[in-house]
This record gives C-alpha cells, structure tokens and sequence, in this order.
C-alpha cells in the first residue's frame, strides 16, 4: 500500500478520535472528517498510479452508509409490476436495499441513455423506461439503491467491436458452450467504458457499483493461446486487480462505493489465475467485496458437508471463518464483507442433493454470518421471488 496515504489516513484518525471512515456518528468531527476524507480522495485520483502490488489507503467515500442487507432486483422487475411488491418487502422488513441491473449478462444498458459514447459503443434495451422516476421511487421507499454493473461478459460490446473481444482464429468471436461472450480485460478501452455506465449510474443517484464477472472467461487457461487477443506482460490476476483499482479511483471522487462480486470458494482456495481473480488483490482495492457463497454452489465435501445445499448454516459459517481468514491480515484495506447468500431451490442438484429453500434455511443463513460477525448481505433469487416472512436482523 502506498506508505504516504496510509500515513495520512492514521493521523488525522488519531487527531479526530475517529478512523478516516468515522461511523455514522453525531461526533463534532464528522463533517471535517468527510471533508477530509473527500480530499483525500480526489488527490488519490489525481496522484496515485494504477499498480496491483501498491493498493492506495482505503478512504471510504460514503461513511455514513447503511448495513446494508439488500435483494437483487432485474431491470425487468425494476421497471415493471413487480417493483411494486419489491418495495413492500424493503417496507415491511429490515430490508433497506436493491441491486438492479444496470448493465445485464448479455451487455444492455438497461435503461434509455443519451450518453454518446455509450450508445456508439453498447446498446440500450430498456427495461427501465423511466430511470429518473425509478430513483425517485427508490428515495421515497427509502432504498439504498446499488447498480449492478457485468464488466468482462458483454456478448453486445465483444460483436460491435471485434477488437475487443477474444477471437478465434478465423476471427470470429469466440463464446462459451453457453453462447456467452467475453471482452478483454487487457483493453483500457473496455475499462472505461465499463466505468463510464457506471459514472452515468452515479448521477442518477445510485450509492454503490457493484461490478461483476470481474474475471477471465471459466477455463481461459486451456484456450488462451488458441485465441487472438490484444495483452501485456501483466499477468491476468494483475490485470483485473488493476481494473477494480482504476475504477475505485475514478469513482470514489462522485461519492460512490465499488463492490465487486466474487466466487465463494475463493475465499478458500489459492488465486485463480486462470480468471484472473486473486481474492485478497480484489479486495484489498474494493470497498465492499460480495463472496457469492450460495451453498448450492459447493460440492460435496466442503466444511465437512456430504451434500452443503442441505446444511445452509454450516456451509455460510465455514465461507465466512475462511473470508475472515484471508482477509484479515490485510488490515486497514480489509473491505465491508457482504455476501451474496441463496434464497432459491437447487433442484438441478438431483434428488437427496438439495432441499427446498424457505423461512429456515434464510434464516439459518443469516444466523450463520452473524455467528461469523457479518452483518451485511444481499439475496439472490433470479426471478426476485423473495421468501415472505423471513426474520432479517
């Protein structure tokens, strides 16, 4: 970490009496503190170089941010009838937050844009047709409203522009089994523009960016000689490190945090450097870092489980104690944990595999982080069909 700002941020956190990230406190200090934290800030945006082994001190652009404990909504359900029973949800419980799709799996801009580059560069499907009258609803409900931002997956930007893809070496795109493709995360060019829709995001009056598929497509390793494709001698992991780095500093000057999703397992296991994702690296430049540790997603054997689905509560303990592990040592750089847990049924694992997820194995879920000292977490439901009734403290 760059000595000087780590320097900076510790004296004034011993002159004020409160760390540069002060609480939501009514301490006399706080407004000095957000003003000095905002300065902060900016120097760093003008003076830090981009660098994955010198991550600069963690000022937190927005100290008086909620626990944040949110649902993922999509742009359909966001601009269409559904938004409707979302916010009697976050009413009626302690829910106080949505992560809405601002820019999907498949690379849409999800509302209508007039930003130039943008729409020379993307394309707008919007499902969002009012996006001001969206955030407008959000503010009178209430809502801590985070974008979410899909970075290297954008099958729309890799067939506009080729050159920014991976490409098979008929030059055509090349896509996953899935038809997915990817874009490059060597090409500065698609770092800003993906910093770009998240720019926009921000001065429509989202709180936070969540990036996602901030990685290499699955299994780069075994094909990437095979494609063409723009690099440098960094290695992968440095390379999306740094992509996470440079868009922290672009960004926390508007007032926004950068949170970044991440697989659960890689808590647990060294750097995949096939992807490109080092979890300490991405974290160490995040603001909040979201380990999507749905148990669903780990095979037999993990924290000791025959079958994680079915034990919710033991799996989440067993993410959250190795979170904790790797994180820890990373000291004043360590990020707000806040994780994505499961409220869906697994029924692809196979019978005796899975059971039906409802009100207990939320719960379990959430009693599991608290017993771990996580407060913060969002609920992934693809089709935002929340479980009623559930306890969320």
């Amino acid at each position: 970490m760059n000595m000087f700002w780590a320097l900076l941020a510790m004296a004034w956190g011993t002159f004020s009496g409160t760390p540069a990230t002060a609480d939501q406190g009514n301490q006399p200090f706080q407004s000095l503190t957000n003003s000095f934290n905002t300065a902060i800030i900016q120097s760093q945006k003008d003076h830090v170089i981009i660098d994955a082994d010198n991550p600069p001190a963690k000022i937190d652009p927005q100290p008086d941010a909620p626990v944040v404990k949110g649902i993922y909504v999509t742009a359909y359900s966001a601009g269409g009838a559904r938004m409707t029973l979302l916010l009697d949800l976050m009413d009626n419980t302690e829910l106080n937050s949505m992560v809405i799709d601002i820019k999907d799996d498949l690379g849409y801009i999800t509302y209508p844009t007039e930003n130039k580059t943008l729409q020379e560069m993307g394309k707008s499907q919007p499902f969002i047709r009012d996006i001001d009258a969206l955030m407008k609803r959000l503010q009178k409900h209430d809502v801590y409203p985070i974008a979410r931002v899909v970075v290297f997956k954008d099958t729309i930007l890799a067939k506009k522009n080729p050159e920014l893809s991976f490409r098979n070496k008929d030059g055509s795109v090349w896509a996953n089994g899935k038809g997915d493709s990817f874009v490059n995360p060597y090409s500065k060019e698609v770092w800003d523009y993906n910093i770009e829709i998240a720019k926009e995001a921000a001065k429509l009056g989202f709180k936070e960016i969540q990036f996602d598929y901030v990685r290499f497509p699955e299994g780069f390793e075994t094909r990437a000689d095979a494609l063409k494709y723009t690099k440098s001698d960094k290695s992968r992991v440095d390379i999306v490190a740094e992509f996470v780095q440079y868009a922290r500093k672009e960004l926390a000057p508007l007032g926004v945090r950068v949170s970044v999703d991440i697989f659960g397992y890689a808590a647990s296991v060294p750097a995949a450097e096939g992807i490109g994702q080092d979890f300490v690296k991405i974290s160490q430049n995040v603001d909040v870092i979201s380990p999507m540790v749905y148990p669903s997603h780990y095979s037999t054997g993990w924290y000791g489980v025959k079958d994680p689905d079915k034990d919710p509560y033991t799996t989440i303990k067993g993410s959250m104690k190795d979170t904790h592990k790797k994180l820890d040592p990373t000291k004043e750089l360590k990020p707000v944990i806040r994780p994505w847990i499961q409220d869906f049924t697994a029924s692809w694992l196979g019978s005796g595999h899975y059971i039906k997820y409802g009100k207990k194995q939320v719960e379990d879920q959430i009693r599991a982080m608290k017993d771990m000292d996580v407060d913060e977490y969002l609920l992934w439901n693809a089709s935002n069909r929340y479980t009623p009734d559930v306890n969320y403290k």
